[in-house]
This record gives C-alpha cells, sequence and structure tokens, in this order.
C-alpha cells in the first residue's frame, strides 16, 4: 500500500502558486467550495517516489491573521488539519511582502518548503539569493523554480518528501523576537494559557498568545476564558502604554523587521538597477493621460478579435446542427411523429445547438482576456480605473471583480469577498452584472450581424461594453452617495511584473471558461428550451383553425398556378399556421400580456417571449427567438434567423434588444448568488428590479428618441 502524504500549497495571490498546483498534479483535480463558506476549495493529486500526494491549494492570502473568508480558511486548514508538508508559494522578485507569510507559517511550527518562484525574473533584474542562508533563518528548505516553465518541480517534489520524513522529529523551531516588553507580555500569557486552556499542544501556546495579542477574533472565540482574556487585556494595554502603538502593529513590525534583516544578509545586487522594464512599459501603460485610452483601444482590439477569427468556425457549427436537424428530420414521414420530431428539432437541437453555435466567439474573448490577464495587464487595468474608482466612492479592489464580470456575473460576484469594506462589497456586488458577462455574448453575436454592415461589427460590441462599464460607474456613484454613504478604506495595489504568457496557461484559462459555458449549454440552457418549446408548442391551435389552414392549402394546391406561384402561398399559409400557433401558445400569450410594457421600447410580444427565457440565462435569447421563428423547421430555400430578424425590425430596435439585454436583470443564478453573498434576498431582489427598472427606462428614451430623429428606420 502506498503511504500517502497531505500538502498543504499556501502564497500570495499572484505568487504562481495556481501554475505550481497545476504542473504537480496535471488533470487530477477536484475543484468545490469549503464547507459553510463561498470560499473555492482545490485539490489534487500525484505520485512520486512511490507515494501518492495529497495537494491543497489553499486560497491565496496575504497572512494568516483572519479578516477574510481566504485568510481564515487557508490558517483553520493549515491549523486544525495539520498537513504533512506546508509548501509556501514566494514571488521571489516582490521578496519582502511574500516573506510575510512565510514567517507566520514558520511560527505555526509545521514542516514547511520555501519556493522561490519566478526565479528568472529575479536574475535578469541583477539579483542572488543565497539560498542556504535563507533556509538558515526560516529552518525550512528553499527551492527555486519557474513555475510557468515547469523548473524546479523534480527538486520541489523531493524537498517535500524529505520533510515529511521528518514530521516528528525534534527540531529548533526559530522564534521571531518581538523586544522584550512584547516577549515578557507573551510569556505571561503563554503561563495562563499552560493553566486553564486545554488545547495548547493542538495549537501552540505561544502562537495562541501571539494570535490572542494581535486580537484574533476567530482565536479569541476559540479559547474563550476569562482569565485568559483579562491577561491579554491587560498585556495589550502595557504594551501600547510602554511602546506607543498597539500589539498587533507591534508585532507586524517585527516580523518585518525580521525579514528585512535576511534579506540584507542573503541578498545582494550584481548590478546596477535603475529601471526596470516593467516600469519604462509601465510610464506609458498606466499613465494618467494615455492609460484609458489605450485600455479601451485594447479592449476594442479583443472584439474584433473576437468577430473576425470566429466568424467561419461559426459558420461551420452552424451548418453542421442544420445538417444534424435535417436528419433527424428525415426520420419521420411526412405527416406522422410531427410533436416528437419538432421536440428533437426546434427544442433540443434547435435550442442547444443556437447557443453552442457562438462557442468560436465565447472562447475567443476569454483567449484574449486571459493573455491580458496572464501578462499581468490586467492588473494594470485595475490600477488605471482606480482613480476613478476612487471618484466614485469605491475600493480600488473593486474594479477587479467587474473585471472578472466580463467573463461571468456568478464568480465576479464571489470575488467580492476580497472586499473589507462590506458598504464597497455590497455596492460592487450590485454593479457587477452591469459589465457584460460572456453569456450576452450570443446575443450581441446574433443581433449585431443581422442589423449592421462587417465593418460596425467591432465597434458596435465595443460600445456596448463601453456603456455596460460607464452604466456600473455611474451607477456605483449614486449608490454611494445615498444608500451606501461613508469612506472608502485606502488600498495600496501591487502591479506584478510583465510576463510572457505561456500558450499551455492560457489555454488551460480559455479552455476552464469555455467548459463552464457548454455545461451550462448542455444542462440549463437545454432544460430551459425545452421547457420554452412546450410553451410555444401547447396548447396548439383549436381545430376549426387547424382545419381552416389545412383547407386553404388543399386549395393552393390543387388549383391552376404554375409550381413557383403555388410553393409560395403554400410556403405562406405555412408561415401564417406557425404564427397563429405561436399567438395562442401559453409562451405567446404571455408576450401579448407583456406587450404594453415591452412596446415603448419597440418591442413586440415575440421579443418579450425571449426575454422570458433570458431570465433563466441570458443565452436562451437566441434558443428562443429560433423557436419564436420557427428556423428549426427552415428547408434550405428558407431564410436565417438573422435575416428573419431584419426582415422584422429596424436596426434601432436591434440596438435596443441588446440595450435591454445587457442592462436588465442578470440571470437566475445571479440573483442566487448574489443572495447567498450578501446573505439577504433583499438585497437580490433590489439588484433584480432595480436593473430591470433602469433597463426599461434607458431602453425608452433610447427607442423613443431613436425613432423622432429617423434612426435606424
Amino acid at each position: 500500500m502506498k503511504s500517502k502524504i497531505t500538502v498543504a500549497l499556501a502564497g500570495n495571490p499572484n505568487s504562481g502558486k495556481t501554475t505550481i498546483f497545476n504542473n504537480l498534479t496535471g488533470a487530477r483535480q477536484h475543484v468545490g467550495n469549503y464547507p459553510g463558506v463561498t470560499v473555492e476549495k482545490k485539490e489534487g493529486f500525484c505520485e512520486y517516489e512511490g507515494r501518492e500526494i495529497r495537494i491543497v491549494d489553499l486560497p491565496g492570502t496575504y497572512s494568516l491573521t483572519a479578516y477574510s473568508a481566504e485568510e481564515l480558511v487557508a490558517r483553520n486548514f493549515i491549523v486544525d488539519e495539520k498537513p504533512n508538508v506546508v509548501v509556501d508559494i514566494i514571488d521571489s522578485s516582490n521578496l519582502e511582502r511574500n516573506l510575510y507569510l512565510a514567517v507566520q507559517l514558520m511560527e505555526i511550527g509545521l514542516p514547511l518548503v520555501l519556493v522561490f518562484n519566478m526565479s528568472d525574473e529575479v536574475r535578469e533584474r541583477g539579483y542572488e539569493f543565497d539560498i542556504e542562508r535563507f533556509s538558515q533563518f526560516f529552518n525550512a528548505p528553499v527551492v527555486k523554480t519557474v513555475g510557468h516553465k515547469g523548473e524546479g518541480m523534480d527538486e520541489l517534489m523531493e524537498k517535500i518528501i524529505a520533510a515529511a520524513s521528518r514530521r516528528g522529529e525534534s527540531r529548533d523551531q526559530l522564534v521571531v523576537n518581538y523586544g522584550a516588553e512584547v516577549e515578557e507580555e507573551i510569556k505571561k500569557i503563554m503561563s495562563m494559557l499552560k493553566e486553564h486552556f486545554r488545547m495548547t499542544d493542538r495549537y501552540g501556546t505561544r502562537w495562541l498568545a501571539l494570535k490572542l495579542l494581535e486580537n484574533d477574533r476567530d482565536v479569541w472565540e476559540k479559547v474563550n476564558s476569562g482569565e485568559i482574556n483579562g491577561q491579554v487585556e491587560k498585556s495589550a494595554a502595557r504594551i501600547e502604554k510602554m511602546l506607543g502603538e498597539h500589539p498587533e502593529t507591534v508585532i507586524a513590525g517585527g516580523r518585518y523587521g525580521f525579514i528585512s534583516g535576511a534579506c540584507q544578509e542573503a541578498v545582494r545586487s550584481t548590478i546596477e538597477i535603475r529601471h526596470t522594464i516593467s516600469d519604462r512599459i509601465d510610464s506609458v501603460i498606466t499613465n494618467r493621460i494615455l492609460g484609458i485610452p489605450i485600455f479601451l483601444g485594447l479592449m476594442y482590439l479583443v472584439f474584433a478579435l473576437t468577430f473576425t477569427l470566429g466568424d467561419p468556425p461559426m459558420g461551420w457549427i452552424e451548418g453542421l446542427f442544420k445538417w444534424f436537424g435535417d436528419v433527424v428530420r428525415g426520420w419521420w414521414p411526412e405527416g406522422s411523429g410531427s410533436l416528437i420530431r419538432s421536440l428533437l428539432v426546434d427544442g433540443i437541437i434547435g435550442g442547444a445547438g443556437g447557443v453552442i453555435v457562438f462557442l468560436p466567439n465565447i472562447l475567443l474573448l476569454f483567449f484574449a482576456i486571459a493573455i491580458l490577464e496572464d501578462s499581468g495587464y490586467m492588473a494594470r487595468a485595475a490600477f488605471i480605473m482606480d482613480r476613478l474608482m476612487h471618484k466614485i466612492g469605491l475600493h480600488g479592489k473593486s474594479f477587479i471583480p467587474m473585471l472578472v464580470g466580463f467573463g461571468c456575473s456568478v464568480p465576479a460576484i464571489m470575488a467580492t469577498r476580497t472586499l473589507e469594506n462590506g458598504r464597497d462589497r455590497l455596492v460592487t456586488m450590485l454593479v457587477v452584472p452591469l459589465m457584460s458577462c460572456g453569456a450576452r455574448l450570443p446575443i450581441y453575436a446574433l443581433i449585431i450581424p443581422a442589423f449592421f454592415p462587417q465593418v460596425w461589427h467591432a465597434p458596435m460590441l465595443w460600445i456596448i461594453y463601453v456603456i455596460g462599464i460607464l452604466l456600473a460607474i455611474l451607477s456605483a456613484k449614486v449608490l454611494r452617495s445615498t444608500i451606501f454613504r461613508g469612506e472608502s478604506i485606502p488600498f495600496v495595489m501591487e502591479l506584478p511584473p510583465y510576463r510572457m504568457p505561456t500558450f499551455r496557461g492560457v489555454l488551460t484559462h480559455m479552455w476552464q471558461r469555455g467548459w463552464l459555458y457548454l455545461k451550462k449549454a448542455g444542462t440549463i440552457i437545454l432544460s430551459i428550451s425545452i421547457l420554452l418549446w412546450a410553451m410555444t408548442t401547447f396548447p396548439g391551435l383549436p381545430d376549426e383553425d387547424s382545419g381552416r389552414f389545412e383547407k386553404e392549402k388543399q386549395s393552393v394546391q390543387t388549383s391552376m398556378v404554375d409550381e413557383k406561384e403555388r410553393s409560395a402561398r403554400i410556403a405562406a399559409i405555412d408561415d401564417a399556421r406557425k404564427e397563429a400557433e405561436l399567438r395562442t401558445s401559453i409562451a405567446g400569450r404571455i408576450g401579448h400580456a407583456l406587450e404594453p410594457v415591452l412596446k415603448p421600447m419597440g418591442f413586440d410580444w415575440k421579443i418579450g417571449t425571449a426575454l422570458i427565457g433570458a431570465f433563466a440565462a441570458k443565452e436562451v435569447f437566441v434558443a428562443q427567438m429560433g423557436i419564436v421563428y420557427s428556423v428549426g423547421e427552415a428547408d434550405e430555400g428558407s431564410k436565417t434567423l438573422r435575416e428573419k430578424l431584419k426582415d422584422s425590425y429596424s436596426s434601432l430596435v436591434g440596438f435596443c434588444i441588446m440595450l435591454f439585454c445587457l442592462i436588465s436583470a442578470p440571470c437566475m443564478a445571479t440573483i442566487a448568488i448574489t443572495r447567498r453573498e450578501s446573505n439577504s434576498w433583499g438585497w437580490a431582489l433590489f439588484q433584480l428590479a432595480g436593473l430591470t427598472v433602469l433597463a426599461w427606462v434607458i431602453t425608452v428614451i433610447i427607442y423613443q428618441t431613436g425613432s423622432m430623429l429617423g434612426i435606424g428606420i
């Protein structure tokens, strides 16, 4: 039987931890959530020298003082689960900041391995590390790696095995000295803990004393002793009186002092460093004048790439599904099994296929965004927008969930948990859906080519995305000035050095997001497509109306007209019958009931029925429009869905459809995650109602103004 080792992978955000996790575990990964919290849990497995190794990728965190859910989860896993080895992934190009977590891990006393990642960048900057000295200072082996190239993985595995084999051996625990005053109070608290707290063996007496002095609420709740709490309060007051600072500040200063001393001893510069390449690029990219135009220009290029390269494969997929639909339709003789045939062709193939056809656009968009993220530019985009975010009263970090919102609103809302301030978090959560998510892209990919010439495809997509960004910023300003008044917390934003994205890394990020879209198409969207098919099919035409259409067809078939005119008349009768069937269906009746509300926006009952489905999932709008216009049953000579839309509506209505879908209530999943993250149905329903009303008001203004000016008529 193979021996098993549990390894906890810790590290700061942007340290390359995920890349190393992927290198070690490959495809053997499982993703879920930690019990009771919305923090993602990632586990992977690998084998080395006959041992099975379970690797737990802890949430990225700067510290183990439990201020956020990520810090609490990471700390509790290490302290409570006691893995065989803790591996701390360190961005060695930002050494002092990253080593703060290493000091805290060292103080816990578990076997520790330090990974100095991105060591190639350090060499390029002209620095050398004395690895042996660092190993002595932190009482832990140190491994140099280049994660994106896979360098150093074998040595890392060897150090993990060696560290695990030494677990349980007595070893000198390195202790940071916090000065005579603090150390004296630590001893007093340790004495009280040994006397009144039974779990010192599990947590470590000195570590508990430090956490209590740092006012760690989670540890206070665990200890929950009047005698100990009284001693901690006396010790904290004495330290503050003697040193003029709160113990938490003094302890943090002591750790940074230890780190600074270690770096003085073990880091040396081999050349005179003036300005790195990143600094020179940032002088242009983050320039106060050029920063925002460059950001908007890059986003425009992303959308141009999405449409230009996405059109050919979209055509191939569209042709494949049309061929498959024709094959399935051919399984039934004319006039038999029409209901089952319609379900398969229009409901299932037409529904899910109408969404999958936009997969090339989705993958290309995610591919381009992954390049911007992995290169380090997205952090600059957040930095550029930080100035604007502060002007509207939001935290600089708030723009990061908004950027995530370009992919999907659900993980974007979950990303707001990194915001410490409750007001900032709620405001960001409420406005994130205004960032145009990937689910809306199929709607744009349907509407834009239908109503606008090729030269306007990328500009129109760019305009829609910019409108979303501007509305999100404006809405946040209004909310922060009214419901959520208060000061925003200052924030220092780190800018990682620029890196050349790896092809493997970009493809992995693209596929992970694309797979989520495919799973959605294969489950939620397929189910909704079938439901919407039923709503557009039943209860069917009354017998007398059905008989009337049949008589009209028979009359035309026996009439003395040429074949071409006969075919045209029969097609017109079939179209009239389909519209009558849809008008009397459940969906048609709901759409007609909504028409007084929809008409000021230029929408009819057909668009209304599609918008009902779009609330369940935005992509369903496309599938529902295909069902509404019976494209699934169209033969080779029939018009495509885009042509039917162009024949039915003006370009102004087409733009208003995109605008309403951009602003209106997000999908059901977004409302559900808002409720979970805010822990309130009130805020979730406020988001639902507020965005829907905002969408209606803006779309009505645009349509009515455009109609008066004769635009797109």
